[in-house]
């Protein structure tokens, strides 16, 4: 049975990738910061996580021990300075911003890049955000923490993936579309489970030429 371990899992497309994965046969663990406000999740463990705590990383590591990891899914995110332009933007903010949004999903990818390697899938995905992307600035000016944040993630996710070549591992930033969450609101353009569904059909036929890439929930690819 292949292994999951989604970041992120209590809410939104988190939850939404647990439940489709769950389905289609796979063991999976989520993570969240407390696990026992989560007891509605369909994983198999939820086992909790502070991402930016190098202290709850290794407890998540220790209580995996050393079981092979398929997927490695870096899904949880915050969008702390929504609607806010540069101005509003505090350093608290930005700094914060990067330790979930940039950091933390790198950290976790090498705390865990063994797991992976000793898996048959050896996938390790992203959720970015196209508002990541420099080449599609549409929309406007506010979110200066977010967008940097997120095109920071994909510029450390596309080394990876040249880092991980040799041993078989693949990577893939996806942005999710605008979602029916928490984040994206409730006028977004489609829900969570669109989203996850089209991201996990990308993750789960995704190639070795594919690896590094910065790709839509349909597949389709955005410009860096």
């Amino acid at each position: 049975m292949p292994t999951i371990l989604i970041t992120g899992g209590s809410r939104g497309i988190g939850k939404a990738l647990v439940e489709f994965y769950k389905r289609d046969g796979w063991y999976v663990i989520a993570t969240c910061r407390d696990p026992d406000a989560a007891q509605d999740v369909l994983a198999d463990e939820i086992l909790p996580l502070e991402v930016t705590s190098e202290d709850s990383i290794l407890a998540l590591h220790t209580a995996i021990d050393g079981r092979p990891l398929d997927i490695l899914w870096n899904n949880a995110g915050v969008y702390l300075d929504k609607a806010t332009d540069l101005s509003g933007t505090g350093f608290e903010a930005w700094s914060e911003t990067f330790a979930v949004n940039s950091i933390a999903p790198l950290r976790l990818s090498v705390a865990f890049v063994e797991n992976v390697a000793a898996s048959d899938h050896k996938t390790i995905a992203f959720t970015s955000s196209r508002m990541g992307s420099i080449g599609d600035l549409r929309g406007s000016a506010n979110g200066y923490a977010y967008r940097s944040s997120k095109a920071a993630l994909n510029m450390a996710g596309a080394m990876l993936a040249n880092d991980l070549k040799p041993r078989g591992v693949k990577t893939v930033m996806l942005h999710p579309g605008w979602v029916q969450t928490d984040m994206g609101g409730a006028s977004a353009d489609i829900t969570a489970d669109v989203s996850a569904h089209g991201m996990k059909q990308v993750v789960d036929g995704l190639t070795d030429a594919q690896s590094g890439a910065f790709l839509n929930y349909d597949g389709k690819s955005w410009p860096w």
